[in-house]
């Protein structure tokens, strides 16, 4: 089964990073479902849905966050639209009968960072903003498993930083409803990235927060999507993720945790 992007849409709700990258992958995982149950002579589908999630981001003080989130998805065949991504595909390649290289130029708003009113600990640091990042994806399509590279660079300039994911997954259909995908992703951050959101500066710094000075690092996350299809319109999904942070984030004297996680359940109609 092909996994492509299921967008989602929040209004009034400040997401943080975590929740947004659950969410895409998330949707990821439902545009394929309605694809596959799509008329054959469509070049278009969508869906709305909501959704629950549970995240905790690593910040100390910063206490487990729980919203509900309305969920939206666009696909045709020139552009996919997720939220806050957007992907114009570009031609792609057919290597033979069961492989295939799929191209395209990405744009993504990031919800990284945080107020110095999420948390006491918190206090006295300079806000750290989300930003406009863009890029370039591969997705090389086999029998075993679909694997993912994604670069990306913060256009914005408020972190001026990169990152590099490399990402595979792979989808089991459990009779005629069922469908659950395990994923695994290393995702690489520079060392602008890092400190941006991770690093304290000399102003910042005081008794019980030294100054730290961030490199780049590499994450590792685990995955798992299952997807429940009633019938061709309403199908429920969950998603669970768990994020093991580099050493480089570790050692911030911002963060008390190892790893993130999120949970995200939620419900999707399919036109």
């Amino acid at each position: 089964m092909h996994c492509t992007p299921l967008s989602t849409v929040s209004s009034a709700i400040r997401l943080t990073a975590t929740t947004q990258a659950l969410v895409l992958g998330l949707c990821s995982s439902m545009v394929a479902l309605a694809a596959e149950s799509a008329n054959a002579e469509s070049t278009s589908s969508w869906g709305v849905g909501i959704g629950a999630v549970s995240s905790q981001q690593p910040y100390k003080g910063v206490d487990r966050e729980t919203q509900a989130i309305p969920l939206i998805y666009f696909e045709n065949d020139y552009v996919r639209v997720f939220g806050p991504t957007a992907e114009i595909k570009l031609p792609g390649f057919t290597l033979n009968d069961s492989q295939q290289l799929d191209l395209s130029i990405v744009g993504e708003y990031d919800f990284s960072g945080y107020d110095d009113d999420d948390a006491r600990f918190l206090d006295g640091m300079s806000d750290r903003k989300g930003g406009f990042w863009a890029g370039a994806k591969v997705q090389w399509r086999n029998p075993l498993a679909d694997v993912s590279a994604q670069w990306l660079t913060d256009v914005s300039g408020n972190s001026k930083g990169q990152r590099f994911t490399l990402g595979f997954e792979r989808s089991w259909q459990w009779g005629e409803h069922l469908t659950l995908t395990p994923r695994v992703a290393a995702i690489w951050q520079d060392q602008k990235y890092v400190d941006y959101y991770f690093g304290v500066r000399e102003s910042e710094a005081r008794i019980d927060r030294a100054a730290y000075d961030g490199k780049s690092g590499l994450n590792t996350e685990l995955g798992v999507r299952g997807n429940y299809m009633f019938d061709d319109h309403h199908s429920v999904f969950l998603d669970v993720k768990a994020t093991r942070l580099a050493d480089e984030i570790k050692d911030s004297p911002l963060v008390d945790r190892s790893t993130e996680n999120s949970v995200l359940f939620g419900y999707l109609y399919r036109f």
